[in-house]
């Protein structure tokens, strides 16, 4: 029975009839189906019954009290209808996370990346891998768009049966935290469950970093199996606040203090990584076309997972060496120019930070020349460069040219702190458009502005225009970082999605300079 041992309020009319499907979407519910009244960010399921009744919904499941329903419909009062949706949808399936080994991925950042090695490695150990996440969802081979990094519990559900019809016996997914507040995931049976990081992020729906890190723990304090593994970030205080309460077996990984897996001879090039990873008094060398300390630990926690999935140590090593990319996650966009071009989808204070280290360090270890540079002039009226012929050549080091934005409708505080950390740590800042939404792109931009620490900035709204512009003076062996969209195909404005690739403009930017 789809409702089993759910907890209901109050039961009205027959339980056995015939459930043809589910729907939370009163759009989208056929004759047949089991309707549940999910209240969202916009909308109220609880408005919608009427209209899933008049369509043929058999049942309509809600939380809220409902006066009126037809007489020919089963009613199920509960106390969450989220858990409820996500509870059918897991039987109506057949428990599908019963027949895989379903690994989590949560953090701030860091996730896309691990999901896609550690899905490398087990693809070289010769398993048919399953991925859902914030770029695409993989089956196997075959991709799919993702609206979402974590899908509502119905297609969620959804996708787990389709893996295993497909022949799958791994999936590695992301979980967000609203998917973990949501309870999108509930009653998915994980093996192994890793922690990346907890940095700022999602507070305007969280409000606290105490409510977001309640959120992420929910994976491994009440979804991981009793005998499954967290691997866990050590060096990270969230992290390591995490391990004290939870009860599972847990493996830990870092580079600033002892752990089960542990970076040393970390060397960070151009050409990608080289490290070793020491666990249990043994050394492993692994190599990696990725570029950043960032990626070490993105390398050591799909490595932890493998661990606990008993991978050997021969086929970790190579799966890693074969993840060349990840679509907007540090992306190198070279049509042969004599400068660095990187694409990457940071959008937090911390990948933000991470990012521009990233691009000094690596100017730091190659090999430094007296190249024609260019200086900003002063800003005059905040909008546009004013010409490059306004800019004045001098000699100096190879420089890091940063475009970046903030979306709309999300945590505003946040603005001020990478509006610091990208005039602080960049040579040439472009202050652009991200994602405004339904606020006003020059709103977002002034509290940027409000936590700038120096005047090596200017203000182009119109993020086609910023990254050509910063395309024209970039030199000889500067890097240019466009932070903020990665792999994303549109900008949304006004509840409009324009198409919009910061690598295609980025290209044709490159193009228009050779």
């Amino acid at each position: 029975m789809l409702i089993g041992d759910m907890k209901t309020i109050e039961i009205k009319g027959d339980l056995d009839n015939e459930i043809a499907g589910i729907a939370y979407d009163s759009r989208k519910t056929n004759a047949g189906d089991i309707f549940i009244a999910v209240k969202g960010e916009q909308f109220d399921g609880h408005d919608f019954i009427a209209d899933a009744v008049r369509k043929g919904a058999a049942a309509v499941v809600y939380e809220k009290p409902v006066t009126r329903h037809a007489s020919r419909v089963t009613g199920i009062r509960v106390e969450d209808s989220r858990k409820s949706l996500a509870y059918i949808s897991n039987n109506f399936y057949g428990r599908p996370s019963e027949k895989l080994s379903v690994i989590g991925v949560t953090g701030t950042n860091g996730k896309t990346t691990t999901t896609y090695i550690l899905k490398s490695i087990l693809d070289v150990w010769g398993k048919d891998v399953g991925l859902i996440g914030t770029i695409n969802y993989l089956i196997k081979d075959r991709q799919y768009v993702a609206p979402h990094t974590t899908p509502e519990s119905l297609e969620f559900q959804a996708l787990l049966n389709e893996m295993i019809l497909s022949g799958c016996s791994h999936v590695v997914t992301e979980v967000s935290s609203h998917a973990l507040a949501q309870k999108r995931v509930d009653y998915t049976n994980f093996s192994t469950a890793i922690f990346t990081n907890l940095t700022r992020d999602h507070l305007d729906f969280h409000i606290t970093m105490e409510d977001y890190f309640k959120a992420k723990k929910r994976l491994f304090s009440e979804l991981l199996l009793r005998d499954g593994i967290a691997v866990i970030n050590g060096d990270d205080a969230w992290g390591r606040r995490l391990i004290e309460g939870i009860h599972t077996d847990v493996l830990t990984y870092g580079i600033e203090v002892k752990t089960d897996l542990t970076a040393v001879n970390i060397k960070d090039s151009f050409d990608g990584l080289t490290l070793d990873i020491k666990f249990k008094d043994r050394m492993y060398n692994i190599k990696s076309p990725f570029i950043g300390m960032h990626n070490v630990y993105n390398i050591l926690s799909a490595a932890g997972a493998a661990v606990s999935l008993d991978v050997p140590w021969d086929v970790i090593t190579e799966g890693i060496k074969r993840m060349a990319s990840v679509k907007g996650r540090f992306e190198k966009v070279d049509l042969g120019q004599d400068f660095l071009c990187i694409v990457d989808y940071a959008h937090t204070e911390d990948a933000l930070e991470r990012l521009i280290y990233t691009a000094r360090e690596l100017i730091k270890s190659s090999e430094v020349s007296n190249t024609p540079s260019l200086t900003l002039p002063p800003r005059g009226g905040g909008q546009g460069w004013g010409g490059v012929s306004k800019l004045r050549t001098r000699s100096s080091s190879p420089r890091i040219i940063t475009v970046f934005g903030c979306g709309g409708n999300r945590d505003r505080g946040k603005r001020p702190k990478m509006g610091a950390i990208a005039t602080s740590l960049s040579d040439y800042v472009v202050i652009t458009s991200d994602n405004p939404r339904n606020e006003d792109p020059l709103q977002i931009i002034k509290e940027i502005e409000e936590g700038v620490s120096r005047k090596n900035y200017i203000v182009e709204p119109d993020r086609e225009k910023a990254i050509s512009e910063a395309v024209k003076i970039a030199g000889t062996g500067d890097i240019l970082l466009v932070a903020g969209k990665g792999h994303e195909d549109y900008q949304e404005i006004k509840g409009i999605r324009y198409e919009f690739s910061d690598r295609k403009i980025l290209e044709e930017a490159i193009r228009n300079k050779l």
